[in-house]
């Protein structure tokens, strides 16, 4: 293996929720080295312009190739992708750059229904980015798909707030499909896996669906086909960094890895 299959795959989010993300690299790519970057001084995105978070992670990609000499980078949130990776792809065309999309594909061909229903679930921004409606309006014909805005969401998850605090809000933005025979639910947002198990209990009968395999599955498959995979035996090791100079992130980061 050269020199470069040695340094380390950066994940970026910006928070807490691209280590949904970074769990299931580590169950494919386990002998790889990581970066996490939670963009801390910044979070949340969903609350941003497209210009804006596009300019953000152009520089904070900038500054782990500069400072971390990174092989590749994994966009872990899915607002960020939309505004920022087609940009980040041609200025950083000597690096794999890495994105994540709502797995309303898997949600639709692998529900079990023929003419599934499927809720998304995501960041406003997210779900009114050409991205989305294109992947929506692809699948639509075999399913019905209902966008859930869920404004506020991510930004209780990544503050660590009380469960009940979570649940009160997912009560109200459930509230809008109740009744509704949900048959798959996508998770748009990295940071909605954190509380799965919460989602599951308002739907027991539904499938759950996040993009975090999809990303991951690519990003072994475009380090494999540039022979940058690591060839260590060991376990490789992870690094937390975030731009707030957030002493207690990397504790908490690291809590649901």
């Amino acid at each position: 293996m050269n020199k470069i299959g040695k340094r380390p795959i950066a994940v970026l989010d910006s928070g807490l929720g691209g280590v949904s993300v970074l769990r299931h690299l580590m169950h494919e790519l386990p002998n790889e080295d990581y970066i996490y970057f939670g963009d801390t001084a910044n979070v949340p995105y969903g609350s941003k312009t497209s210009e804006d978070i596009c300019d953000i992670t152009v520089k904070n990609i900038e500054m782990l190739l500069a400072e971390y000499s990174v092989k590749a980078v994994v966009i872990a949130c899915n607002t960020a992708t939309g505004a920022a990776a087609a940009t980040c792809r041609a200025k950083f065309d000597g690096i794999p750059i890495i994105g994540i999309e709502p797995a309303v594909k898997p949600a639709v061909t692998q529900s079990g229904k023929e003419n599934p229903t499927v809720l998304v679930m995501a960041t406003p921004l997210t779900l009114s980015q050409e991205k989305f409606t294109s992947l929506a309006q692809k699948y639509n014909p075999n399913a019905s798909i209902i966008p859930l805005p869920c404004d506020g969401l991510a930004s209780l998850i990544e503050a660590g707030a009380p469960e009940s605090d979570i649940r009160a809000l997912l009560k109200k933005l459930f509230s809008s499909v109740e009744g509704t025979d949900i048959d798959s639910i996508v998770l748009g947002c990295t940071h909605y896996p954190l509380i799965e198990d919460m989602i599951a209990e308002i739907f027991p009968d539904a499938r759950i669906f996040d993009g975090g395999l999809g990303t991951a599955l690519q990003t072994r498959r475009r380090l494999s086909e540039l022979g940058l995979l690591s060839d260590s035996s060991e376990k490789g090791k992870i690094t937390v960094i975030n731009s707030a100079g957030d002493h207690s992130f990397a504790e908490r980061a690291m809590k649901h890895i």
